[in-house]
Formats: structure tokens, C-alpha cells, sequence
């Protein structure tokens, strides 16, 4: 199992590196040539969505991305260190993290960074934690040829 992990701080600049990253490690893992655009896209949202989120609430902690490559799948988390508000296990965009007052305006952006995710991946799983929430996405992958 190779793990890559990525950190960056949350400024939007990073995002397209993370994306790059994603869609070259996800390549070397096997995933269909076909897929890796849906890849660039999910990372680039899901990472889009930690940074405003820790943009928003003052979080200077990195956004966390850790590539791992298993047997036959290739997963991508996407980690950010808001906390929920006392919603372990619950959808990050109905959790109202870290604030007493949302932001109805981020919220909706939320919402629909997460829809966009979930039409573009098939396995993703989204988390959130008094720690904070985790993006989890998942691509089938097939084997690679290893050159001599």
C-alpha cells in the first residue's frame, strides 16, 4: 500500500497543485485514463471547499490531501481541521461546523461543492468530527506494467 501525503496552506493557489498531484499519482495507481479528469475535478473541489472552510473560520493548520494506492483502489482524503459542532458522523454540509450563526451563502456552496463531488465519484464518503471532516474518495484501479 503507497500513501502520498500532501499538505498545504489554505490559500486557493494550491488547489490546482493539489489537483495535479492527485491526477499524476491516481495515473501511476492505474486508475482508467478515462476517469483522471473526474479526479482533477473531485480533488479540486474537495480541497476548493477546505480551504474556504478554513479560510472562513480562521484555521491557519494545512489542508491535508493523502493519496493512498490499496490492491484494486485508489483513494483520495481530502481533510480539513474545522470541527463539527457536536456532529460526529454527520454530513459536513447539514453540520453547521464551527459557528454559531451560519453563513447561508457558504452553506449553499457547500452543498453544492459536495453535489458536484458526489456526481463525479461514485464511492465518497464525507465525515466531520469535533477534529474536523474528511472527504473521502475512492477509483477502482487496474494493474500498471512496471517498466524494466
Amino acid at each position: 500500500m503507497a500513501t502520498v501525503e500532501l499538505r498545504f496552506s489554505a490559500q486557493p493557489e494550491h488547489v490546482r497543485t493539489a489537483r495535479l498531484v492527485a491526477a499524476a499519482v491516481a495515473r501511476r495507481a492505474g486508475v482508467d485514463e478515462a476517469v483522471l479528469d473526474e479526479v482533477r475535478l473531485a480533488v479540486g473541489e474537495a480541497c476548493s471547499r477546505a480551504v474556504g472552510l478554513h479560510r472562513s473560520h480562521g484555521i491557519t493548520a494545512p489542508v491535508r490531501v493523502v493519496l493512498t494506492e490499496e490492491e484494486k483502489t485508489f483513494s483520495i482524503e481530502v481533510v480539513d481541521e474545522v470541527p463539527a459542532a457536536g456532529a460526529e458522523g454527520s454530513s459536513a454540509a447539514s453540520d453547521g461546523r464551527g459557528g454559531t450563526e451560519p453563513d447561508v451563502e457558504s452553506e449553499d456552496e457547500d452543498e453544492m461543492g459536495l453535489a458536484v463531488i458526489s456526481g463525479l465519484v461514485d464511492d465518497v464518503e464525507v465525515s466531520s468530527t469535533e477534529e474536523g471532516g474528511v472527504i473521502r474518495m475512492s477509483w477502482p484501479t487496474t494493474p500498471v506494467a512496471v517498466e524494466p
